[in-house]
This record gives structure tokens, sequence and C-alpha cells, in this order.
């Protein structure tokens, strides 16, 4: 397992590549320094290297409201530490002068709004970001704020819950950009025990009518489940359980965490 080594950072590039391989790709998410500042290079270097197709970086917020327990920590903990938007910015274009594996901002509207809409944009991608997932703005709910970040280049990562109407699901498809998000359960992020019973249904309904990947997460928490989703979804997304790996083990913790997802990922048969 290596870094990206293609000149194509784009999301669509990175799925292709997974999808050329026939296994779908994975996706880590991390907090932006967590579990400390001092070693957020060495985690995103890390897990680029042992198996991250794209990267899902948290910008730290303190009301995180789609967040279960575990990434409302490791956030409230790297502000605790000094770490913002403007850091996780700097953070990033370090990351993207050593390695070329495709980054997505987890973040929500207020820090963005603080910042500034369009500077915003300007500095994410500048620093090197593919895309952006603000889990507050769904489509339609600010049309010109949303036509703003399509234009900047970015891709705009959409989510679908097994709430959402099938309508509603045509429409966040149509809008679609990068890949689109399935949710894979009602609440908030955090690992779990178990998948939900129909997963396979649910994303096969969405695959059927959107042109871009589909990639699954919340509460994906072993590489048993990582398979299991890498057998009907077109990317994998872990999170929780990769953070509570880097709290309890560190950096080289989550290493093997990553290792052991990609390896499941890559031994999962396709549907």
């Amino acid at each position: 397992m290596s870094a990206t080594t293609s000149s194509d950072l784009s999301l669509a590039g990175a799925f292709g590549r997974a999808r050329a391989e026939g296994r779908a790709a994975l996706v880590p998410y991390v907090t932006a320094g967590h579990p400390t500042p001092a070693v957020t290079a060495d985690v995103l270097t890390g897990i680029a290297d042992d198996g991250a197709d794209v990267i899902e970086l948290g910008i730290p917020f303190s009301d995180p409201l789609a967040d279960g327990p575990t990434i409302q920590r490791s956030s409230f903990e790297a502000i605790r530490q000094g770490v913002d938007l403007r850091w996780t910015l700097d953070a990033l274009a370090g990351f993207r002068a050593k390695r070329d594996t495709p980054v997505v901002l987890f973040t929500y509207l207020n820090p963005v709004l603080r910042h500034g809409v369009d500077r915003f944009l300007a500095d994410a991608a500048s620093a090197g970001a593919q895309g952006v997932l603000l889990t507050d703005l769904p489509v339609g709910a600010d049309p010109p704020l949303e036509a703003r970040i399509d234009a900047s280049g970015l891709d705009l990562i959409r989510l679908v819950a097994p709430t959402t109407r099938p309508e509603r699901v045509r429409t966040i498809a149509a809008a679609a950009r990068g890949f689109l998000y399935y949710v894979s359960r009602t609440g908030v992020t955090g690992a779990r025990v178990a998948l939900q019973a129909g997963l396979a249904a649910e994303v096969a309904e969405v695959r059927a009518v959107t042109a871009v990947p589909v990639a699954v997460g919340f509460g994906i928490s072993t590489p048993e489940q990582a398979a299991t989703v890498a057998r009907v979804a077109d990317g994998v997304v872990v999170g929780s359980a990769l953070v509570d790996a880097l709290q309890a083990e560190g950096v080289e913790g989550g290493r093997r965490f990553v290792r052991a997802l990609r390896q499941a990922v890559e031994g999962a048969r396709r549907a």
C-alpha cells in the first residue's frame, strides 16, 4: 500500500482507480489536531501511505451536531490546543506538499461563514482540498451559496439518509459532485457493533439514481463491517473507530487500523 501517485487528485480519479482494481475506495476520517497538533502531519501521511484512497479531514468545531461523543471529544480537545479552520488549512497544505491523496474537508457552515465563504473556498483550494462536506447545508437550503461552492472547483459532497424520501434522493443525486455520502443509519456518528439491516438494498436504490460513486459511513467500526459495506458500495467511510484508535494507541495504532481496513476492503468481493 502506498500514497496515491497519480497526477489526478480528483475524487472521481480516486474512486475510478479503486473501481479499476475491483474494490471499494477507503475513506478514513480524522479530526485535524487530534490526538495532538504535533502529530497531525504524521497521521495524515501515515493513513495515506497505509491505504486511504480519500481522506476526510475534520475541521474542529464547538457545536458539531452531526457527530457523536467520539468526534465531539476529538474536536473539543483539538480546539483546546489551538486548532481552528486556519490551522487545519495550513496542515492540509503541509500534507499536500508531501502526498497527493485527495482530501475532503468536513465542516459546518458556521466556521465557513466566519472565515468568509469566498475566502474559505479560495484558501481551501489553495491548500490542496478536492472537496468539502458541509453537514448542515442540505440541497436547496441556500442555492446562491451552493452555486458559489460549485463554481469554486471543489466538489460539494451531499448526504443521503435512510429516511430520505425517494423523490428527495433523486434531487440530491442530481446535485451530487465527487461522491454521494450515504448515512448508514439515523442519528449521529459513532462506532456500532452491527450495521443496519437492509443496508445493501438501500445502497442499491441510491446507486441506481446517481452517476457519482456512493460511499457509506456512520457506524462502520471494524474491518469486517468495512468488508460488508465494500461489497455493496463504491466507498467505505470510517471515522469514529479510527479516532478512537488514534486516541488509545497513537499514530501507529491508527495506522495499523487503517491497514486492517484496507486489507478487508481489498478482500471483499464486489456485488
